[in-house]
């Protein structure tokens, strides 16, 4: 077994035992949030992990309002998913359009047993009341940046720089990792 199955397993294992705390009594969900900087390997994780488990995944990239809108994104995630997710009801979001630069369609957000929210800021302590296990993932900057590069182009280059510079101050901010059930390296191997 390689190390990322192993830790695949560790993670599976802990969102089995994890508690249900988004929604009322028995009617509430298990959050899974997986947090970490960009480029560094959370919606790879967050795939495998929906794919063993049958959780929804919600991308943090579509509730951003563009590059620029990472520090402003836990408003949004407050409000259009986790609100009326502890009410007992169904979430939605509206989607960010990244070629359009402008809101677009709204979303819904299933009741699954297990919601797995991925991406920057979604270890946020606005989450923190509803938390059932929060995964910290993470990488080198020189990492991130090809990984972003690669995806996104060469032309990204300044966004990528002032996104990164956005997460130091969102990570300082909210403690992310010191909150973290379990972090993971840039490779999916249990970094203990």
């Amino acid at each position: 077994m390689s190390a990322t199955d192993a830790a695949l397993e560790v993670i599976t294992s802990r969102i089995r035992h994890a508690p249900a705390r988004l929604g009322p009594g028995e009617d509430g969900l298990t959050l899974v949030c997986i947090d970490g900087p960009a480029g560094s390997g959370k919606t790879t994780l967050a795939t495998r992990l929906s794919r063993r488990t049958g959780a929804h995944v919600v991308h943090m990239d579509d509730l951003y309002e563009g590059w620029s809108g990472l520090l402003g994104v836990s408003t949004r995630l407050h409000e259009q998913i986790l609100v009326p997710m502890a009410a007992g009801e169904q979430g939605r979001y509206q989607r960010y359009d990244w070629h359009r630069g402008e809101f677009a369609e709204w979303v819904a957000v299933p009741r699954t047993p297990v919601l797995i929210l991925e991406g920057c800021g979604a270890g946020s302590a606005v989450v923190q009341p509803h938390l059932g296990l929060l995964i910290w993932v993470s990488a080198p900057d020189d990492l991130r940046l090809r990984r972003g590069l690669e995806r996104d182009g060469t032309q990204s280059e300044g966004h990528w720089r002032a996104f990164m510079a956005d997460e130091q101050v969102l990570y300082a901010r909210e403690r992310t990792a010191e909150r973290a059930h379990l972090r993971l390296d840039s490779w999916g191997r249990l970094d203990e």
